[in-house]
């Protein structure tokens, strides 16, 4: 015997659907690149998606094909997304800081039959014409020619019907140890990411809620942001410069409530504040920090500032939130101290995905969940990777564990603690070193900006940590005194040999530390 409810597919069309009916004057904002801004709202957005779709069909692009986009965050790459799934495509995002061999590789493996693009990456564009064999389309989104397009058509067609397992969005990983991989997000995991994502625990959005997403759309699905403001009827304000000054002036004219973005964000935000005295809008009530662990010191100081921090963990096979930031049913009664130490760990699942830790070494042995026991990180659940695309060979296990490639600890209450990758744990004489942590314990140092803990080799510890620093702006640490501020914070044996400081630490296409880059610098 069955059920007898309405059969109603989880498809992203019905979340577009809902925010022009429901919330269809709720404005999205966009500040370009010449200082311009342009307001539309979700009526708006809905209406340029039709008309998208039908330019689509025009151009004979079929159910499942792929229609890339290399675009930083606006009005016109969000209708792309709701235009190019609700005529069956897929949207596949390109990160425009990728190096040129994996720019082609991507779009080539992913037989991209469509471009749009922002004007800015033009040259980028062109000379990678000759090198993307099934692009037969290129269309600007913000020189006219995305806004002629779609005044050829006036969207009044309905919605190609689909399936809520059909392909949605395509994403590739940063491809740090071979090829890129590619990440295929269905409609049913994405509504329900986007579901879960509206947890106040989670982005909590609602239609008082005004979002300036600094991270790009481009990034892990844009950390589902596109897909669930709309269910929740929030305002987005997008920006296209990311420089501190802009974004800070940029919060506070359009009274946002909540941002996100990777660590190497707000410390640019921190660094402009402390300089210019200036402060967040008393509007801010939660900044959405992920992409990599953040800092302590960064925790306390928005907590400080009477912002809630929403740290999270996740990954582009998680679509991407895995874990966030919980507020305990206690929290009332921790002291200060306690309640950043809580908000530094990483957080719990939200309902819909499963985490453990597992040995080290075999991957398979379950460890216990005391604050002690570190292990590999697995996960499994409704939006989370189980074949990367086009390879036949499932990704997970029998049981559909999925190795994250994150070491930490589970405390007694839950809350995932991440310490480090498993590449970049650092093995000294048998044992084993957090870079991350040593990083954090660096980052409390008050002169200090951003730090990268890796190791190089050393003939008879195996492996010892080195420490590179960026410091603030006038202001000075030498090796000495950085091992002697490390003393009362990390183990003795922990403290780097050899600390440098440098102009700028290098960082991954997606902005992640390159410990990979500083290993081949440094490994003589």
């Amino acid at each position: 015997m069955l059920g007898a409810m309405q059969e109603w597919d989880l498809v992203m069309s019905h979340a577009i659907d809902h925010a022009a009916r429901e919330h269809g004057d709720r404005e999205i904002v966009t500040l370009w690149s010449d200082r311009s801004e342009t307001r539309t709202d979700w009526r708006g957005i809905h209406h340029d998606a039709k008309r998208l779709a039908e330019a689509l069909r025009a151009m004979g692009i079929q159910k499942g094909e792929r229609v890339a986009t290399l675009a930083m965050n606006h009005a016109h790459h969000l209708s792309s997304f709701y235009g190019i799934t609700g005529m069956g495509g897929v949207v596949h995002t390109l990160n425009p800081r990728l190096f040129a061999d994996q720019l082609a590789y991507i779009v080539n493996h992913a037989e991209s039959r469509v471009l749009f693009y922002d004007v800015a990456f033009k040259p980028l564009v062109d000379a990678m014409k000759e090198h993307w064999k099934t692009v037969d389309h290129y269309v600007c989104f913000d020189n006219g020619e995305y806004t002629d397009l779609l005044d050829q058509h006036d969207g009044t067609s309905e919605w190609t019907k689909l399936d809520e397992r059909d392909p949605l969005l395509l994403c590739y990983t940063s491809g740090t140890t071979g090829d890129p991989k590619g990440v295929l997000y269905n409609h049913r995991g994405n509504m329900l990411h986007s579901m879960a994502s509206l947890q106040t625990s989670s982005f909590g959005f609602e239609p008082r809620s005004v979002m300036l997403p600094v991270v790009p759309m481009f990034h892990a699905n844009g950390w589902g942001i596109p897909w669930a403001a709309p269910m929740g009827g929030a305002k987005l304000a997008f920006s296209t410069i990311y420089e501190p000054d802009v974004l800070l002036d940029f919060m506070h004219r359009e009274k946002v409530t909540q941002s996100a973005g990777v660590p190497t964000v707000w410390l640019g935000l921190f660094q402009y504040m402390e300089a210019t005295g200036k402060s967040l809008p008393d509007t801010l009530d939660m900044a959405v920090i992920g992409g990599a662990a953040a800092p302590r010191a960064m925790v306390e100081k928005l907590m400080e500032m009477g912002c809630e921090v929403g740290h999270a963990w996740g990954m582009t096979e998680t679509s991407p939130i895995g874990t966030v930031g919980m507020v305990p049913a206690e929290w009332e009664d921790m002291s200060f101290d306690e309640r950043a130490a809580r908000k530094t760990m990483q957080g719990k699942p939200l309902f819909g995905t499963e985490i453990r830790l597992v040995d080290l070494d075999d991957h398979s042995t379950e460890l216990p969940r005391d604050g002690e026991t570190s292990g590999a990180l697995q996960i499994r659940g409704a939006w989370v990777v189980k074949r990367y695309f086009k390879q036949d060979e499932d990704c997970v296990n029998e049981d559909n564990w999925f190795d994250t490639g994150d070491v930490g600890v589970i405390h007694p209450h839950g809350t995932l603690e991440l310490t480090d990758r498993t590449k970049d744990l650092i093995k000294s004489g048998g044992e084993w070193i957090s870079s991350v942590e040593l990083e954090n314990a660096a980052v409390g140092h008050p002169a200090v900006a951003e730090a990268a803990a890796f190791a190089i080799p050393d003939l008879k510890w195996d492996e010892r940590p080195m420490l590179a620093l960026v410091l603030k702006d006038g202001k000075s640490c030498d090796q000495a005194e950085m091992q002697e501020f490390l003393k009362d914070k990390v183990a003795k044996w922990w403290i780097p040999e050899r600390i440098v400081v440098l102009d700028e630490i290098p960082h991954t296409a997606t902005g992640k530390i390159s410990k990979k880059d500083l290993r081949a610098t440094y490994s003589d």
